[in-house]
Formats: structure tokens, sequence, C-alpha cells
């Protein structure tokens, strides 16, 4: 096994993502630190800071110029940062030495560094709505599908009280949904260029550092933060928790597909599945435990990060730890999103196994119900005592609880206990949250 599973040949198909991982790759972090640079010299060529020309030429040298990743990789195991390797390769590689003395002129690493994560992150949530997107509309196709479909509802992995296949499905896709709907405000709260200098003073960007910073939040369509933000780090943390809840709702799916595909429960099956190398006749559920299992891997990436505070004006050993446990926590919640999108339309659907445990024959799923009716004739908790223990009686003599409650209390008006009768709100639940869905995403 490679030393991640993210980027692996041999579990390319289970966890990679090359969608993602496109925009983690040390080639993609060089690109768009040297769009950074070339745009913050040109900022300051444009305001006097640096002479117009080179500030001109640094920007174009910026967009055209190629640097090899690899050959960095010295100068930032010494340096513990990428930035002083990289702007000492492209002062040599534009070979016009009048010009490139102004490159990086008044920021920091950290600046650089940050703010080109921070356009990789943009793009990174691009993705991950369009992913988004998929899931719900193909789970609010499954939940009106199956609003009417009964299902015997399950708390502590017991039978509880029927249900709704349809509302269960509302439930995977609710929180997705809200999830979806913070994007805006998450785009405009962590999105930001960083732009302060050695100690977040911005002294040496030039006499007006907040135009600066403001001019090159502009051109690279970044918010301005207003203010420096080194060791502030809320907007990766508020990233990494969005990222996290996205993995975890999926992690929920993937939680209740396992349980609902068991063999002695077959209410779930999957189109695709994965086989064993010894047992003929199984169809493991691969991808539904690659969404738990991502869920896991998410959280305590989002652990890590959160008991990395930033101390003082900058933090090197905090600033390490986001690199670790960001890209890390990206590629599951990623993963997590597209696996989804493959997995949820190539469900198959067992109805008749759904009805046949919601159509209980003992009755006992009821139990819930004919306390309530009974309550009309007895006091509520004479009532609850009864079914209790009629209940019992029912499980050691297979007759069903509705026989043994009309013989014992005669009087009492038992309600229909068919499937289709006891659903309560989950058939409107699973219609409300499909039309939800259609009425945010057009």
């Amino acid at each position: 096994m490679s030393l991640s599973p993210f980027d692996s040949a041999l579990y390319a198909r289970l966890f990679g993502d090359a969608e993602v991982a496109a925009l983690f790759s040390d080639s993609a972090e060089v690109r768009a630190m040297m769009l950074v640079l070339g745009t913050l010299a040109g900022v300051q060529g444009r305001a006097g800071v640096i002479p117009e020309a080179s500030g001109a030429f640094l920007d174009r040298a910026m967009r055209e110029g190629l640097i090899d990743a690899g050959a960095l990789a010295e100068a930032t195991g010494r340096n513990g940062v990428t930035v002083p390797g990289l702007v000492a390769a492209l002062r040599k590689s534009v070979q016009a030495p009048e010009h490139a003395q102004y490159l990086h002129w008044g920021a920091t690493s950290q600046d650089i560094q940050d703010t080109g994560l921070m356009l990789r992150l943009r793009r990174v949530l691009d993705v991950m709505e369009g992913r988004l997107a998929q899931v719900l509309s193909a789970l609010a196709d499954l939940a009106e599908a199956h609003a009417e479909t009964p299902q015997a509802a399950r708390t502590y992995g017991q039978v509880a009280v029927p249900s709704g296949f349809g509302a269960l499905v509302a439930t995977w896709g609710a929180p997705l949904l809200e999830h979806h709907r913070d994007l805006r405000d998450l785009r405009a709260r962590a999105l930001a260029v960083s732009l302060s200098g050695a100690a977040g003073t911005g002294t040496m960007l030039g006499p007006d550092p907040g135009a600066i910073r403001a001019g090159v939040a502009r051109a690279l369509d970044l918010p301005d933060p207003g203010t420096s933000w080194h060791a502030e780090r809320h907007r990766f943390q508020r990233i990494a928790a969005w990222m996290t809840r996205c993995a975890t709702a999926a992690g929920k799916i993937g939680e209740d597909l396992l349980r609902l595909s068991r063999s002695e429960v077959a209410e779930l099956g999957f189109a695709a599945s994965g086989a064993s190398s010894t047992m003929p006749q199984k169809q493991n559920p691969v991808a539904a435990s690659a969404l738990v299992a991502l869920s896991r891997f998410a959280v305590a990436q989002q652990a890590a990060l959160m008991s990395a505070p930033h101390g003082e004006a900058r933090d090197g050993a905090a600033w390490f730890t986001e690199w670790l446990a960001l890209p890390q926590l990206i590629a599951a919640s990623g993963k997590a999103l597209a696996v989804l999108a493959e997995l949820i339309p190539a469900l198959v659907v067992n109805v008749d196994e759904m009805r046949a445990r919601a159509d209980d024959p003992l009755g006992l799923i009821h139990a819930e119900t004919l306390s309530f009716a009974l309550a009309a004739v007895l006091p509520r908790a004479e009532a609850q005592a009864v079914v209790k223990s009629l209940a019992a009686k029912a499980l050691a003599t297979g007759t069903p609880l509705p026989d043994l409650i009309r013989a014992a209390h005669p009087d009492a008006a038992l309600p229909d206990l068919a499937p289709e009768a006891t659903m309560g709100a989950a058939p409107a639940e699973a219609r409300a949250f499909a039309k939800a869905v259609r009425a945010h995403l057009t």
C-alpha cells in the first residue's frame, strides 16, 4: 500500500479522484503561486510601488513560465516553505534581472502560498457544488419515486414503527441540501486573499498596503479580508468543517446502506458490487463501505486541523499541520460525493422486502399505535403496560398483537393497520424534500 491511497495506482478506483487530485498536484500548487506572484507585481507596477514596466513584465512572465516542482524539493526541505526556492528559480528563469529583482516585493511566503491555496480551494468548491447537485437530484428522484413505499423504521438497530423509504431518503438528503445552500456564504466568508508581509503589517508592500491587497484581490477575483490573517485560520477551518460535514452526511448514507443490504434484511441492493475471493455467493457493498471509511477519515483530519491553533504572528508547526491534513480531508470529502453520485442512481430497491417487514404478521411494529388506540378506553400508562404485556404474549404464542388486544378489550376501536395506512407524515416528507431540492437547483 502506498503512503496515501488517494494517489495510489492500486487503489485509484476505490479512493482516487483525478479531478480533485489535479488541484492538489505539485504543478497546480506552483502554477497558483506563480499567478499570485505575477498578479502582485502587476498591481504594484500600476500603483508605482515598483517600476510599471517591471510589473507588467513579471505579470506576463508568471503566466507563461514553467517551473519543475521537483527541482524545488531541496530548497523547500531546507526552508520549510516553498516560496523562497520558487522565487529564486523564477528570478533565474526569466533572464531579466532588472525586472526579476521586483518579484515577491514586500510579501511573505505565507501570503503567496495561502493565496495560491485559496485559488485552488475556490475551484474545489466549484467541483463539490457540482457533485452535490448531482447527488441531490438523484436523491430527490429516489425520494419521490418511493414516497409511498412502506418501510420499517429502525431505532437502536431494531424495528420501531412503520415509515416509508422515501422519508428515509429525505433524511439522507436534508443535510446535503443545507450544505449546498451554505456554499454562497462559505465562499464569501472563507475565500480571501492573504497579503500582509512578514508579520502582518504590510510595511514593505508600498505606502498603501491595503490598496495593494485590494488590487490583488480584484485581479484574482477573491474577497479582500481587509486585514492580516496569517495566524487567524477560521477561513480554512470553515472550509474544512464544511468538507467534513459533507463527508459525514455521505457516511450516514453509507452506514444505512450497509445495514439495509445485509443478507438477512435485503431491502436494498447494488447494481454493481464487489466479489469475494473465496465465497462466490457474496456481493460485497464496496461503495457503501468506502463512504463510511471516508467519513471516518475526514473527521480525523478535521480533528488534526482543529488541534493546531496558530501562535503569535505566524506559526510554522501549525501551518505544516494544515499541509498534512487539509488536502487529505478534501480528497476524502470529494471522493465521498463522487461515490454517492454514482451509487444513488444505481441502488436496487427491494420494495417487496420493505413492505413485508412493514406488514409485520404479529403486528408488533404497530405496538405504539395500538397503545394510543387503547388509551381511548384506559389511562395512558395502563394502556402502555397492557400492550407491552400482550406484545410479549404475541411473541410467545405466535398470536398477532391486534388479535390479543381485541380479545382483551373488545370495546377499543383499532385503526387500519395496513402498511400504507400507517406511514404518517413519511410520504409528505419525501415529497417535500424532492420539491425543495428542485426549487433550490432551478
